[in-house]
Protein backbone atom coordinates (compact mmCIF):
# COMPACT_ATOMS: atom_id res chain seq x y z
CA UNK A 1 0.00 0.00 0.00
CA UNK A 2 1.36 3.40 -0.93
CA UNK A 3 1.87 6.18 1.59
CA UNK A 4 -0.83 8.15 -0.12
CA UNK A 5 -3.38 5.55 1.01
CA UNK A 6 -2.27 5.74 4.65
CA UNK A 7 -4.27 8.01 6.93
CA UNK A 8 -4.49 8.92 10.60
CA UNK A 9 -6.95 6.87 12.62
CA UNK A 10 -9.22 8.65 15.09
CA UNK A 11 -9.58 5.41 17.10
CA UNK A 12 -5.97 4.48 17.84
CA UNK A 13 -4.31 7.80 16.84
CA UNK A 14 -1.93 6.08 14.43
CA UNK A 15 -1.02 7.82 11.19
CA UNK A 16 0.15 4.73 9.30
CA UNK A 17 -3.04 2.71 8.86
CA UNK A 18 -5.17 1.75 5.89
CA UNK A 19 -8.16 3.95 5.02
CA UNK A 20 -10.39 0.89 5.38
CA UNK A 21 -9.45 0.56 9.07
CA UNK A 22 -10.86 4.00 9.86
CA UNK A 23 -14.32 2.96 8.64
CA UNK A 24 -14.91 0.19 11.20
CA UNK A 25 -18.51 -0.17 12.34
CA UNK A 26 -19.68 0.00 15.94
CA UNK A 27 -20.45 -3.74 15.71
CA UNK A 28 -16.83 -4.48 14.94
CA UNK A 29 -15.66 -2.27 17.81
CA UNK A 30 -17.99 -4.19 20.15
CA UNK A 31 -15.88 -7.22 19.28
CA UNK A 32 -13.24 -5.80 21.62
CA UNK A 33 -15.23 -6.93 24.66
CA UNK A 34 -15.22 -10.53 23.48
CA UNK A 35 -11.53 -10.27 22.59
CA UNK A 36 -10.59 -9.04 26.05
CA UNK A 37 -12.65 -11.77 27.75
CA UNK A 38 -11.15 -14.55 25.66
CA UNK A 39 -7.65 -13.13 26.01
CA UNK A 40 -7.89 -13.04 29.80
CA UNK A 41 -8.73 -16.74 29.91
CA UNK A 42 -6.17 -17.93 27.36
CA UNK A 43 -3.27 -15.75 28.51
CA UNK A 44 -4.02 -16.62 32.12
CA UNK A 45 -3.91 -20.35 31.38
CA UNK A 46 -0.71 -20.24 29.30
CA UNK A 47 1.92 -19.94 32.08
CA UNK A 48 0.01 -22.45 34.23
CA UNK A 49 0.05 -25.04 31.43
CA UNK A 50 3.76 -24.40 30.87
CA UNK A 51 4.37 -24.93 34.59
CA UNK A 52 2.37 -28.17 34.52
CA UNK A 53 4.44 -29.37 31.57
CA UNK A 54 7.66 -29.32 33.62
CA UNK A 55 8.99 -32.55 35.14
CA UNK A 56 11.29 -32.05 38.12
CA UNK A 57 11.70 -28.43 37.16
CA UNK A 58 12.70 -29.23 33.57
CA UNK A 59 11.06 -29.86 30.18
CA UNK A 60 11.26 -33.41 28.79
CA UNK A 61 10.24 -32.07 25.37
CA UNK A 62 11.80 -29.53 23.09
CA UNK A 63 10.11 -26.12 23.48
CA UNK A 64 10.71 -25.52 19.78
CA UNK A 65 8.56 -28.58 18.96
CA UNK A 66 5.64 -27.05 20.90
CA UNK A 67 6.03 -23.83 18.94
CA UNK A 68 6.15 -25.76 15.65
CA UNK A 69 3.01 -27.75 16.49
CA UNK A 70 1.31 -24.52 17.53
CA UNK A 71 2.11 -22.86 14.19
CA UNK A 72 0.91 -25.92 12.26
CA UNK A 73 -2.36 -25.87 14.24
CA UNK A 74 -2.85 -22.19 13.40
CA UNK A 75 -2.07 -22.79 9.72
CA UNK A 76 -4.72 -25.54 9.56
CA UNK A 77 -7.24 -23.23 11.26
CA UNK A 78 -6.50 -20.43 8.76
CA UNK A 79 -6.94 -22.82 5.80
CA UNK A 80 -10.26 -24.11 7.15
CA UNK A 81 -11.56 -20.57 7.70
CA UNK A 82 -10.42 -19.49 4.23
CA UNK A 83 -12.28 -22.41 2.63
CA UNK A 84 -15.36 -21.58 4.70
CA UNK A 85 -15.09 -17.91 3.73
CA UNK A 86 -14.69 -18.77 0.03
CA UNK A 87 -17.67 -21.10 0.15
CA UNK A 88 -19.89 -18.36 1.61
CA UNK A 89 -18.66 -15.65 -0.73
CA UNK A 90 -21.49 -13.62 -2.24
CA UNK A 91 -22.11 -13.49 -5.98
CA UNK A 92 -20.33 -10.60 -7.67
CA UNK A 93 -17.58 -10.31 -5.04
CA UNK A 94 -13.99 -10.50 -6.22
CA UNK A 95 -12.62 -14.01 -5.54
CA UNK A 96 -9.64 -13.99 -3.18
CA UNK A 97 -8.58 -17.63 -3.58
CA UNK A 98 -7.34 -17.37 -7.17
CA UNK A 99 -3.64 -17.86 -7.87
CA UNK A 100 -3.05 -14.27 -8.98
CA UNK A 101 -4.86 -12.83 -5.96
CA UNK A 102 -2.98 -15.13 -3.59
CA UNK A 103 0.42 -14.23 -5.06
CA UNK A 104 -0.37 -10.51 -4.96
CA UNK A 105 -1.57 -10.77 -1.35
CA UNK A 106 1.61 -12.67 -0.43
CA UNK A 107 3.73 -9.87 -1.91
CA UNK A 108 1.72 -7.17 -0.13
CA UNK A 109 1.97 -8.99 3.22
CA UNK A 110 5.62 -10.04 3.06
CA UNK A 111 6.29 -7.81 6.08
CA UNK A 112 4.53 -10.44 8.23
CA UNK A 113 7.74 -12.48 8.04
CA UNK A 114 9.33 -10.03 10.50
CA UNK A 115 6.89 -10.56 13.40
CA UNK A 116 6.81 -14.30 12.58
CA UNK A 117 10.55 -14.54 13.20
CA UNK A 118 10.33 -12.45 16.36
CA UNK A 119 7.43 -14.55 17.67
CA UNK A 120 9.42 -17.74 17.05
CA UNK A 121 12.20 -16.35 19.26
CA UNK A 122 9.76 -15.08 21.88
CA UNK A 123 7.88 -18.39 22.16
CA UNK A 124 11.13 -20.11 23.08
CA UNK A 125 11.92 -17.41 25.64
CA UNK A 126 8.59 -18.08 27.37
CA UNK A 127 9.81 -21.54 28.35
CA UNK A 128 13.17 -20.22 29.52
CA UNK A 129 11.48 -17.62 31.75
CA UNK A 130 9.38 -20.34 33.40
CA UNK A 131 12.57 -21.92 34.74
CA UNK A 132 13.38 -18.86 36.87
CA UNK A 133 10.01 -17.27 37.77
CA UNK A 134 6.65 -18.58 38.96
CA UNK A 135 3.64 -18.18 36.58
CA UNK A 136 2.22 -15.00 38.17
CA UNK A 137 5.61 -13.25 38.02
CA UNK A 138 6.15 -14.26 34.39
CA UNK A 139 2.78 -12.73 33.52
CA UNK A 140 3.65 -9.49 35.32
CA UNK A 141 7.08 -9.33 33.67
CA UNK A 142 5.50 -9.77 30.24
CA UNK A 143 3.39 -6.68 30.92
CA UNK A 144 6.52 -4.54 31.20
CA UNK A 145 6.65 -4.56 27.41
CA UNK A 146 3.59 -2.30 27.24
CA UNK A 147 5.89 0.66 27.94
CA UNK A 148 8.34 -0.48 25.25
CA UNK A 149 5.42 -1.01 22.87
CA UNK A 150 4.21 2.56 23.43
CA UNK A 151 7.62 3.92 22.47
CA UNK A 152 7.79 1.69 19.38
CA UNK A 153 4.25 2.66 18.35
CA UNK A 154 5.22 6.32 18.55
CA UNK A 155 8.34 5.71 16.44
CA UNK A 156 7.03 3.20 13.88
CA UNK A 157 3.31 4.02 13.57
CA UNK A 158 3.50 7.71 14.60
CA UNK A 159 0.92 7.12 17.34
CA UNK A 160 0.06 10.03 19.60
CA UNK A 161 -0.20 9.62 23.38
CA UNK A 162 -1.46 12.26 25.78
CA UNK A 163 0.44 13.23 28.93
CA UNK A 164 -2.18 11.40 31.03
CA UNK A 165 -1.66 8.22 29.01
CA UNK A 166 2.13 8.39 29.44
CA UNK A 167 1.57 8.81 33.16
CA UNK A 168 -0.78 5.79 33.13
CA UNK A 169 1.85 3.67 31.39
CA UNK A 170 4.42 4.79 33.95
CA UNK A 171 2.05 3.72 36.71
CA UNK A 172 1.73 0.36 34.99
CA UNK A 173 5.50 -0.03 35.02
CA UNK A 174 5.61 0.88 38.72
CA UNK A 175 2.86 -1.60 39.54
CA UNK A 176 4.72 -4.39 37.76
CA UNK A 177 7.98 -3.47 39.50
CA UNK A 178 6.29 -3.60 42.92
CA UNK A 179 5.12 -7.14 42.22
CA UNK A 180 8.51 -8.14 40.81
CA UNK A 181 10.46 -7.36 43.99
CA UNK A 182 12.12 -10.40 45.59
CA UNK A 183 10.71 -12.71 42.89
CA UNK A 184 13.99 -14.33 41.82
CA UNK A 185 14.76 -17.59 43.60
CA UNK A 186 18.00 -17.52 45.55
CA UNK A 187 20.85 -19.93 44.90
CA UNK A 188 19.89 -20.66 41.26
CA UNK A 189 22.07 -20.17 38.23
CA UNK A 190 21.48 -19.46 34.56
CA UNK A 191 24.02 -20.02 31.79
CA UNK A 192 26.79 -20.04 34.37
CA UNK A 193 25.89 -16.50 35.51
CA UNK A 194 24.50 -15.41 38.88
CA UNK A 195 20.74 -15.79 38.76
CA UNK A 196 20.11 -12.03 39.01
CA UNK A 197 22.26 -11.34 35.94
CA UNK A 198 20.91 -14.27 33.90
CA UNK A 199 17.28 -13.71 34.83
CA UNK A 200 17.34 -10.01 34.11
CA UNK A 201 19.17 -10.61 30.84
CA UNK A 202 16.38 -12.95 29.77
CA UNK A 203 13.85 -10.39 31.00
CA UNK A 204 15.37 -7.67 28.82
CA UNK A 205 15.16 -9.88 25.72
CA UNK A 206 11.76 -11.22 26.81
CA UNK A 207 10.39 -7.66 26.88
CA UNK A 208 12.01 -6.21 23.74
CA UNK A 209 11.49 -9.03 21.21
CA UNK A 210 7.69 -9.48 21.61
CA UNK A 211 7.23 -5.70 21.74
CA UNK A 212 8.85 -5.39 18.32
CA UNK A 213 6.82 -8.37 17.07
CA UNK A 214 3.51 -6.88 18.25
CA UNK A 215 4.11 -3.45 16.72
CA UNK A 216 5.30 -4.84 13.37
CA UNK A 217 2.36 -7.26 13.37
CA UNK A 218 -0.17 -4.47 13.96
CA UNK A 219 1.44 -2.32 11.29
CA UNK A 220 1.51 -5.17 8.75
CA UNK A 221 -2.12 -6.20 9.38
CA UNK A 222 -3.57 -2.69 9.33
CA UNK A 223 -1.55 -1.46 6.36
CA UNK A 224 -3.19 -4.24 4.28
CA UNK A 225 -6.59 -4.05 5.96
CA UNK A 226 -8.50 -5.01 2.81
CA UNK A 227 -6.84 -8.45 2.82
CA UNK A 228 -8.78 -11.21 4.60
CA UNK A 229 -7.46 -11.70 8.14
CA UNK A 230 -7.45 -15.46 7.60
CA UNK A 231 -5.27 -15.04 4.52
CA UNK A 232 -2.93 -12.78 6.48
CA UNK A 233 -2.86 -15.33 9.29
CA UNK A 234 -1.99 -18.05 6.78
CA UNK A 235 1.08 -16.04 5.72
CA UNK A 236 2.03 -15.17 9.31
CA UNK A 237 1.68 -18.70 10.65
CA UNK A 238 3.26 -20.18 7.54
CA UNK A 239 6.36 -18.07 8.11
CA UNK A 240 6.29 -19.05 11.78
CA UNK A 241 6.12 -22.76 10.95
CA UNK A 242 9.09 -22.40 8.58
CA UNK A 243 11.23 -20.60 11.18
CA UNK A 244 10.40 -23.17 13.89
CA UNK A 245 11.10 -26.06 11.49
CA UNK A 246 14.51 -24.54 10.75
CA UNK A 247 15.11 -24.33 14.51
CA UNK A 248 14.16 -28.03 14.92
CA UNK A 249 16.45 -28.96 12.03
CA UNK A 250 19.32 -27.01 13.59
CA UNK A 251 18.72 -28.74 16.95
CA UNK A 252 18.75 -32.14 15.22
CA UNK A 253 22.10 -31.35 13.59
CA UNK A 254 23.60 -30.46 16.96
CA UNK A 255 21.99 -33.06 19.28
CA UNK A 256 21.39 -35.85 16.79
CA UNK A 257 18.49 -37.22 14.70
CA UNK A 258 16.52 -38.36 17.78
CA UNK A 259 15.78 -34.72 18.64
CA UNK A 260 13.94 -34.42 15.32
CA UNK A 261 11.04 -36.34 16.88
CA UNK A 262 8.65 -33.44 17.53
CA UNK A 263 6.37 -35.59 19.73
CA UNK A 264 9.13 -36.78 22.05
CA UNK A 265 8.46 -36.05 25.74
CA UNK A 266 4.98 -34.61 25.18
CA UNK A 267 2.05 -35.22 27.50
CA UNK A 268 -1.60 -34.23 27.78
CA UNK A 269 -0.52 -30.98 29.40
CA UNK A 270 1.68 -30.07 26.43
CA UNK A 271 -1.13 -30.88 23.99
CA UNK A 272 -3.41 -28.53 25.92
CA UNK A 273 -0.57 -26.02 25.81
CA UNK A 274 -0.37 -26.30 22.01
CA UNK A 275 -4.12 -25.71 21.66
CA UNK A 276 -4.02 -22.80 24.09
CA UNK A 277 -1.07 -21.15 22.34
CA UNK A 278 -2.76 -21.58 18.96
CA UNK A 279 -6.02 -20.03 20.19
CA UNK A 280 -4.09 -17.22 21.84
CA UNK A 281 -2.19 -16.45 18.62
CA UNK A 282 -5.37 -16.42 16.54
CA UNK A 283 -7.07 -14.11 19.03
CA UNK A 284 -4.05 -11.80 19.02
CA UNK A 285 -4.32 -11.28 15.26
CA UNK A 286 -7.87 -9.98 15.74
CA UNK A 287 -6.59 -7.64 18.46
CA UNK A 288 -3.88 -6.21 16.22
CA UNK A 289 -6.13 -5.77 13.19
CA UNK A 290 -9.40 -4.57 14.73
CA UNK A 291 -8.16 -3.03 18.01
CA UNK A 292 -4.60 -2.11 18.96
CA UNK A 293 -1.52 -3.44 20.74
CA UNK A 294 -1.95 -1.36 23.90
CA UNK A 295 -5.43 -2.80 24.50
CA UNK A 296 -3.96 -6.27 23.96
CA UNK A 297 -1.32 -5.68 26.62
CA UNK A 298 -3.78 -4.25 29.13
CA UNK A 299 -6.03 -7.22 28.44
CA UNK A 300 -3.14 -9.54 29.22
CA UNK A 301 -2.65 -7.63 32.46
CA UNK A 302 -6.15 -8.58 33.55
CA UNK A 303 -5.12 -12.21 33.14
CA UNK A 304 -2.52 -11.66 35.87
CA UNK A 305 -5.21 -11.85 38.55
CA UNK A 306 -6.47 -15.16 37.18
CA UNK A 307 -2.92 -16.52 36.86
CA UNK A 308 -1.94 -15.47 40.38
CA UNK A 309 -5.01 -16.93 42.04
CA UNK A 310 -4.90 -20.13 39.98
CA UNK A 311 -1.16 -20.70 40.62
CA UNK A 312 -1.77 -20.13 44.34
CA UNK A 313 -4.63 -22.65 44.38
CA UNK A 314 -2.93 -25.29 42.21
CA UNK A 315 0.74 -24.99 43.11
CA UNK A 316 0.75 -23.31 46.52
CA UNK A 317 2.41 -20.08 45.34
CA UNK A 318 1.72 -17.39 47.94
CA UNK A 319 -0.11 -14.20 46.96
CA UNK A 320 2.24 -11.67 48.54
CA UNK A 321 1.48 -8.11 49.56
CA UNK A 322 3.65 -7.04 46.61
CA UNK A 323 1.28 -8.86 44.26
CA UNK A 324 -1.80 -7.19 45.79
CA UNK A 325 -0.24 -3.69 45.72
CA UNK A 326 1.07 -4.22 42.19
CA UNK A 327 -2.33 -5.28 40.88
CA UNK A 328 -3.98 -2.28 42.55
CA UNK A 329 -1.59 0.14 40.85
CA UNK A 330 -2.12 -1.63 37.52
CA UNK A 331 -5.90 -1.17 37.78
CA UNK A 332 -5.46 2.54 38.52
CA UNK A 333 -3.21 2.76 35.46
CA UNK A 334 -5.81 1.06 33.25
CA UNK A 335 -8.56 3.42 34.38
CA UNK A 336 -6.36 6.46 33.82
CA UNK A 337 -5.15 5.36 30.39
CA UNK A 338 -8.53 4.52 28.88
CA UNK A 339 -10.23 7.52 30.49
CA UNK A 340 -7.64 9.66 28.73
CA UNK A 341 -8.27 7.80 25.49
CA UNK A 342 -12.03 8.46 25.68
CA UNK A 343 -11.40 12.16 26.27
CA UNK A 344 -8.95 12.20 23.36
CA UNK A 345 -11.50 10.53 21.05
CA UNK A 346 -14.24 12.98 22.09
CA UNK A 347 -11.90 15.92 21.55
CA UNK A 348 -10.87 14.52 18.17
CA UNK A 349 -14.50 13.99 17.16
CA UNK A 350 -15.39 17.53 18.24
CA UNK A 351 -12.46 18.90 16.24
CA UNK A 352 -13.54 16.91 13.18
CA UNK A 353 -17.11 18.21 13.55
CA UNK A 354 -15.87 21.79 13.89
CA UNK A 355 -13.65 21.41 10.84
CA UNK A 356 -16.59 19.92 8.91
CA UNK A 357 -18.87 22.80 9.92
CA UNK A 358 -16.18 25.34 8.98
CA UNK A 359 -15.80 23.63 5.62
CA UNK A 360 -19.56 23.74 5.02
CA UNK A 361 -19.61 27.42 6.02
CA UNK A 362 -16.78 28.21 3.60
CA UNK A 363 -18.53 26.27 0.83
CA UNK A 364 -21.74 28.21 1.49
CA UNK A 365 -19.80 31.48 1.47
CA UNK A 366 -18.18 30.59 -1.85
CA UNK A 367 -21.57 29.65 -3.32
CA UNK A 368 -23.14 32.92 -2.10
CA UNK A 369 -20.20 34.96 -3.38
CA UNK A 370 -20.38 33.21 -6.73
CA UNK A 371 -24.13 33.77 -6.93
CA UNK A 372 -23.73 37.44 -6.05
CA UNK A 373 -20.99 37.83 -8.63
CA UNK A 374 -23.16 36.21 -11.28
CA UNK A 375 -26.07 38.48 -10.39
CA UNK A 376 -23.80 41.51 -10.60
CA UNK A 377 -22.48 40.42 -14.00
CA UNK A 378 -26.01 39.84 -15.26
CA UNK A 379 -27.15 43.23 -13.95
CA UNK A 380 -24.27 45.08 -15.62
CA UNK A 381 -24.75 43.17 -18.85
CA UNK A 382 -28.43 44.14 -18.86
CA UNK A 383 -27.59 47.77 -18.12
CA UNK A 384 -25.03 47.93 -20.94
CA UNK A 385 -27.50 46.31 -23.29
CA UNK A 386 -30.09 49.01 -22.50
CA UNK A 387 -27.54 51.77 -23.11
CA UNK A 388 -26.63 50.31 -26.52
CA UNK A 389 -30.25 50.17 -27.73
CA UNK A 390 -30.84 52.87 -30.52
CA UNK A 391 -33.52 55.50 -29.98
CA UNK A 392 -36.49 54.92 -32.29
CA UNK A 393 -37.93 57.99 -34.21
CA UNK A 394 -41.33 59.14 -33.11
Amino acid sequence: MSKGEMVECSVCNSKLVSKAYTSLTSKQRALKILLVTGDCILVGLQPILVYMSKVNGKFDFSPVSVNFLTEITKVLFAIIMLLFQARNQKAGEKPFMTTSTFIQAAKNNVLLAVPALLYAINNYLKFIMQLYFNPATVKMLSNVKVFVIAILLKIIMKRRFSVIQWEALTLLLIGITVNQLKSIPEGSTALGLPVATGAYLYTLIFVTVPALASVFNEYALKSQFETSIYLQNLFLYGYGAIFNFLAISGTAMVKGPESFDIFKGHSKATMFLVCNNAAQGILSSFFFKYADTILKKYSSTLATIFTGIASAALFGHALTINFVLGISIVFISMHQYFSGQVKEEKSHSKTEMTEYQDLRTKEASVVNATSSAMDEVSRRAGHEHEEKQPLLPV
